[in-house]
């Protein structure tokens, strides 16, 4: 087993397995808390305390920290991007209150950028966190503030915030209706108790989606488990577990659904050297170190110095080892090199428009021209190509943020002609209900996502593999969640869950 440490697949009434020892240890060096009690026969160990939690976590439910320890580092960066990007959002809304309430004209030093941030956090937001002459100015004219935004939502008809939002800053086209997406780290916990945990914190679990109407219909504190993907939770939009406990802890992974399909539909058999060809900033890597349950060597690449830092923090809170990290460029990777001989899947997510992603901020970029698509195609085809000629390569994954044909379908179709009969497109998942664009014989193949038809952002997947000896790869390609036993299968959607006999097993250390 390379690099060691817990694995754990999902098994129904099956704990992760791994020694307790080796996970508190690579906890306290990774700066994780320690666990909670679990629900089968822990909660002893808690003086007053209730059933723990999902391989659970010390502390609050709702945050990854202690009452008055401060922020790390990477939370300072997160709330400071929400804060901005969430003023941006209600940038024409900011302008309205200031210029009605003439706070600019009164606050002679104040700057409009400035005046946006403090009035959203004093309005909006969660209070304002500064201190100083700052926070006293914006309470000076709390009174005045509050009164111009009351006067505008009567203007406009309106009673919530998020209604005095024009649909393109509300969050773009789809933003309002993708669900947020929950992967359980398999690697630290289990599908099973992540349920348990979240509805012991108020959620209502309704059971396994059949459709993707029943995922639409989410609304409140009620979440589902994913039709299609196994280990994959699903709330309502815009629910927000970035202060979560089990979040801060590497025991959930907050990763859209269709970013989840790559890695899923590559599915490395356990003990398997994988390259995880543009890997930063991590999701997709240690989604794929769950599938191997930790077994086996991943190497990944990226040329961002501080993308790669940032993902080792996290690959090191997910439990994730036996992995490499170089700061390389994929084009120059040898094929030859003896330490990738045993390379047998490679998942290449490569740079591209990101023309699908749902817009959450409203700085949306002008369409790419087509000089823009054609010098991202020609790089796309050819960091493809370059994974194609890996000797000891099974199976390859090639995906893409994007809407266009000319990085998707006709990539691959250009690539696969160059290769001739060597590599094949596999239909992977005929269960997906969007399919690749007819650019090419076979091209149906493909896998395609949007918010629209499938709730999760734009995307685009092709599964390649190797023709004759290699072809035997294909007898491990994942099913869907439909295909195989699940959390809550056998009963209606939206059905109280049925108590589950669970065998307590041992734990060796």
């Amino acid at each position: 087993q390379a690099g060691g440490g817990s694995h754990g697949a999902v098994r129904r009434g099956r704990r992760c397995p791994g020694g307790a020892g080796a996970r508190r240890r690579r906890r306290q060096g990774a700066g994780v808390p320690e666990p909670l009690p679990g629900a089968r026969g822990r909660a002893e160990a808690r003086e007053g305390a209730g059933p723990g939690g999902a391989g659970g976590v010390r502390g609050r439910a709702g945050s990854g920290r202690a009452p008055g320890q401060p922020l790390t580092a990477p939370q300072r960066v997160r709330q400071l991007y929400a804060l901005v990007s969430e003023t941006l959002r209600y940038s024409p809304v900011l302008e309205e209150v200031l210029a009605g309430a003439a706070l600019l004209q009164a606050e002679k030093k104040l700057s409009p950028q400035l005046a946006k941030v403090l009035v959203y956090d004093l309005l909006f937001g969660k209070g304002l966190k500064c201190g100083g002459r700052w926070k006293a100015l914006a309470r000076r004219h709390r009174a005045r503030l509050e009164a111009e935004l009351a006067r505008l939502k009567v203007r406009r008809k309106v009673s919530r915030n998020e209604e005095l939002l024009a649909p393109a800053q509300a969050g773009g086209p789809g933003a309002s209706q993708v669900p947020r997406y929950v992967r359980v780290n398999t690697l630290k916990t289990c599908v099973d108790d992540v349920i348990d945990f979240f509805r012991r914190e108020g959620y209502s679990y309704l059971g396994k989606a059949a459709s993707v109407e029943e995922l639409r219909s989410l609304s409140g504190k009620k979440f589902l488990l994913d039709l299609h993907l196994p280990e994959l939770l699903v709330f309502p939009p815009q629910t927000d577990f970035h202060d979560n406990v089990l979040y801060t802890s590497g025991h959930i992974i907050l990763q859209d659904k269709a970013s989840c399909l790559p890695a899923f539909l590559l599915s490395p058999a356990a003990g398997s050297h994988v390259i995880d060809a543009c890997a930063a900033p991590g999701n997709k890597t240690s989604h794929l170190a769950a599938i191997l349950k930790n077994k086996g060597q991943i190497f990944a690449f990226d040329v961002d110095t501080k993308r790669l830092a940032t993902m080792s923090t996290m690959l090191m809170r997910a439990g994730v080892t036996g992995f490499q990290l170089a700061q390389q460029d994929f084009l120059t990777v040898d094929p030859g090199d003896p330490k990738y001989s045993k390379v047998a899947y490679i998942l290449l997510d490569p740079s591209c428009s990101g023309s699908g992603m749902v817009n959450r901020v409203p700085m949306a970029e002008a369409a790419p021209s087509a000089e823009r698509l054609q010098a991202l195609a020609g790089f796309q085809r050819k960091v493809l190509s370059h994974g194609l000629s890996f000797p000891a390569l099974q199976r390859l994954v090639y995906s893409t943020c994007s809407l266009h044909r000319e990085e998707n379908e006709d990539v691959v179709g250009a690539v696969l002609q160059e290769w001739g009969s060597a590599f094949r497109l596999v239909d992977a998942f005929p269960g997906w209900p969007c399919r690749g664009l007819a650019a090419f014989p076979g091209a149906e193949s493909c896998l395609r996502a949007s918010a629209a038809d499938t709730l999760t952002h734009g995307f685009f997947v092709a599964v390649l593999e190797r023709r004759g000896d290699g072809a035997a790869a294909s007898r491990s390609l994942p099913a869907a969640a439909g295909d195989t036993p699940q959390h809550g299968e056998g009963r209606e959607a939206g059905a109280a869950p049925r108590k589950r006999k669970r065998k307590r097993q041992r734990v060796k250390e």
